[in-house]
């Protein structure tokens, strides 16, 4: 399985009253491990959007297992968790840099037309992206 790590330098302005990174962010954190993810699969959102669809969020799940502070290195994990042709999960970790995780991720996606949103396969629109998921979701010998 392919597993994008992308780094992310915790930002003063990331964290709450508790000097800890807001729960929110995490979800921030994540749309830019799934960019880097896709990027890394020779796709660019910019391009797909171009041609009339968009990929919203359809379900989020966030664990939050140790707090990430200010100051503190991580980085994100990201890889496909499942694909069905129509829908994407990717799972996601933050972890520091010790390895330990601090939050644990689920986002699940499916891609619409820009102008009335109705769902559009990946399998049959985009066989290229449809075809890197896969590929992506296979196990490493």
């Amino acid at each position: 399985m392919k597993v994008i790590e992308t780094p992310i330098q915790v930002r003063y302005q990331e964290t709450d009253m508790m000097g800890v990174v807001y729960h929110a962010n995490y979800l921030v954190w994540f749309e830019i491990g799934r960019t880097s993810f896709i990027e890394s699969l020779g796709f660019m959102y910019s391009e797909i959007e171009k041609q009339g669809v968009v990929s919203p969020v359809i379900d989020a799940q966030v664990s939050f297992k140790k707090p990430v502070k200010y100051g503190d290195e991580v980085h994100v994990r990201t890889w496909v968790e499942s694909y069905d042709g129509l829908r994407v999960s990717y799972g996601y970790e933050v972890a520091f840099e010790n390895g330990d995780i601090a939050v644990t991720g689920v986002t699940k996606h499916v891609i619409v037309k820009k102008d009335n949103f109705r769902p559009v396969s990946i399998r049959r629109s985009f066989p290229d992206w449809h075809a890197s998921y896969l590929s992506a979701m296979e196990t490493e010998s």
